[in-house]
């Protein structure tokens, strides 16, 4: 699917607009386990979270080499060149030492470009982002993104995410002193929470800084703790209009230098179990358009509207 480019910022186009090629990511197991789920924050993770939704968990014990070989051979003659994308559980959760051995394979493979590297604001110590402020030195495309969810600090203890608000301003405050760049995920939808609540955060997520954008709409997966309480009823779920609503807004009251690296997401089933719509990754940026493109694109509720080059 092709984005029209003056209705949003997409990270498609942007790294065309960077490297003149179409650039794509190739998503990576590094085997990192999470401080949510081994005890030293918690157990049993947030509770919309199984990492198998989004992501192949048997690749965990196979080379970075070998990953990024199979990867490659799905996307064949999709891009001409590649991002590493390290997304599972916490990407800079570990040793330094091989937390650079890792990024260091990643990089010296054919046709990788840079990395953009997964994590949450309470796991980004500074050496890390000065390794990371290294490679980008070097010329490589480095992204890091932060999972915040929302800005809520209620919803975020709701949600059992095991850091406040405040953790991750400091995250980006020193990714900022470093020159990194950061790509913030938001989910839309979460319990408790309206279209008034994911503009607030994204407000509070705009006045700290940020320079990219996921969006996502709450899907219930199988063996999240929230499917549970999708089956005995308690959850509700976000409708293809309600969220592609809230995301049109969200993106009008973007400014157009924000990169959105996605706008919605989706998951397969048998894995996924609420809304049906989520199957479909096409769905969601479909109707977030139609509204974009009837209202107003990137921009449009703020001084500066985004408009291709």
């Amino acid at each position: 699917m092709q984005h029209t480019p003056q209705l949003f910022h997409s990270f498609g186009y942007y790294l065309k607009q960077q490297f003149g090629r179409k650039i794509r990511k190739l998503s990576l197991h590094g085997d990192f386990s999470c401080p949510n789920r081994d005890g030293t924050l918690g157990r049993g993770g947030c509770t919309f979270c199984n990492v198998a939704s989004f992501v192949d968990e048997t690749a965990r014990a196979a080379p970075i080499s070998q990953q990024l070989q199979l990867r490659e051979q799905e996307l064949k003659r999709k891009a001409d060149a590649y991002l590493a994308y390290f997304q599972a559980y916490t990407s800079t959760y570990g040793e330094q030492v091989q937390l650079q051995k890792l990024y260091d394979q990643a990089l010296a493979a054919k046709d990788i470009v840079g990395l953009c590297v997964g994590t949450r604001p309470d796991c980004v110590p500074d050496g890390v982002l000065r390794m990371l402020a290294e490679y980008q030195a070097q010329g490589q495309e480095i992204w890091l993104e932060l999972g915040l969810q929302t800005a809520n600090d209620q919803t975020l203890k709701r949600i059992n995410r095991g850091h406040d608000f405040a953790a991750y301003q400091d995250a980006v405050t020193r990714a900022k002193h470093y020159g990194l760049k950061v790509c913030t995920h938001l989910i839309v939808g979460l319990p408790g929470e309206d279209q008034q609540d994911a503009l607030q955060t994204l407000d509070k997520v705009l006045t700290v800084g940020v320079d990219g954008l996921k969006l996502h709409p709450l899907h219930i997966v199988e063996g999240s703790v929230m499917a549970k309480a999708w089956r005995a009823d308690r959850l509700a779920t976000i409708s293809l209009e309600s969220y592609a609503e809230t995301a049109a807004k969200m993106i009008q009251a973007t400014p157009a230098q924000v990169v959105f690296h996605r706008v919605s997401a989706h998951a397969r089933p048998p894995t996924l179990l609420a809304p049906d719509w989520c199957a479909d990754r096409w769905l969601g940026p479909q109707a977030i358009e139609a509204i974009l493109a009837a209202e107003g694109g990137q921009g449009s509720a703020t001084a500066a509207p985004f408009r291709a080059a």
